[in-house]
């Protein structure tokens, strides 16, 4: 059967199943595939995933341009068969058309019966902000993988760094949650759908925004008074990152004043700041792109191999 159908760059284990799950309840024939091991260079990670729909269309992907198109390909096949199918491509693999950059490998797994309480108990932790560990067939016997929840960005702020770094954030597929004492720029990011926006009424009111191991918090405030309440609870919280806008002269004063609140050593060395991995901008745009830089630099991994037989 011909692969002419169409890739959806879906990236996160979260959203793909979604989609497989979306497929599988609508009664749509599906295979999910899974990246089992990578060596050398790769386009992905080992434990990423795509699902190949009954019309030929891939969300999410494992390679690049006509191998993903191959994946296809061989899915509707594992869809026809009901077989479980194994590929390699790149050194070692039967199929020397399709190679991977710098002698590379990959080597993936097609399931067309996955399990749909185990994918429904997998998406109902990462939707929870819990981790969760998927088990796959490899060639030499089992794999499991742990997947953990999307990065979430925890933004507070106002005006044009605040909209800006929302609006590039929400293209980086973060899970987005906003706070701002200025409701125009809170109604101006509803288009962005994000899981949630406070309104924040005086400095001294905590937002009431998750935080958790897989979010990052980032301020971006002029006026700094807005940030204390923030900066304690979160740092309680122990994010991957904290981050605050401001000069070094800014970030010390704000450091004084939290350790005088009664933060602790600890939790104040986690806040960066001045935030962005280029120093002393000035431009909004460029601003955001350097921040959520040094945030991108901090995550955890999405996904990890824990052990195979």
């Amino acid at each position: 059967m011909p692969a002419d159908g169409q890739i959806l760059y879906a990236e996160h284990a979260q959203d793909i199943l979604a989609a497989t799950l979306e497929l599988m309840h609508s009664g749509e024939p599906c295979a999910l595939v899974t990246s089992l091991n990578i060596e050398g260079g790769a386009a992905r990670e080992v434990g990423s995933l795509s699902v190949i729909s009954g019309r030929g269309d891939m969300i999410g992907y494992l390679s690049n341009g006509c191998i993903d198109r191959d994946i296809i390909h061989h899915g509707m096949a594992a869809i026809d068969t009901g077989q479980v199918k194994h590929l390699r491509y790149g050194a070692g693999s039967p199929y020397l058309d399709l190679k991977l950059p710098c002698g590379g490998a990959l080597e993936l797994v097609i399931d067309p019966a996955p399990d749909l309480a185990v994918l429904e108990a997998a998406l109902a932790c990462l939707l929870n902000r819990q981790k969760t560990v998927l088990a796959f067939e490899g060639p030499g016997g089992p794999v499991q993988i742990e997947y953990v929840p999307k990065p979430a960005l925890i933004l507070a702020g106002r005006g044009a760094i605040f909209r800006t770094t929302a609006r590039l954030a929400a293209q980086m597929d973060f899970e987005l949650h906003l706070a701002s004492p200025d409701l125009e720029d809170l109604a101006s990011l509803k288009v962005l759908k994000p899981t949630k926006q406070q309104p924040m009424t005086t400095p001294s009111a905590r937002i009431d925004l998750p935080i958790d191991a897989y979010s990052a918090v980032l301020l971006v405030f002029h006026d700094h008074e807005w940030e204390q309440a923030i900066l304690m609870h979160a740092a309680q919280q122990y994010p991957f990152f904290i981050g605050a806008l401001g000069s070094r002269r800014t970030q010390a004063m704000r450091i004084e004043r939290l350790k005088h609140a009664g933060l602790g050593e600890t939790e104040c060395g986690q806040i960066h700041g001045p935030i962005g991995l280029v120093p002393s901008l000035r431009n909004a745009s460029l601003i955001a792109v350097s921040a959520l830089a040094e945030i991108t630099a901090n995550l955890p991994p999405s996904q990890i191999r824990l052990s195979s037989s």
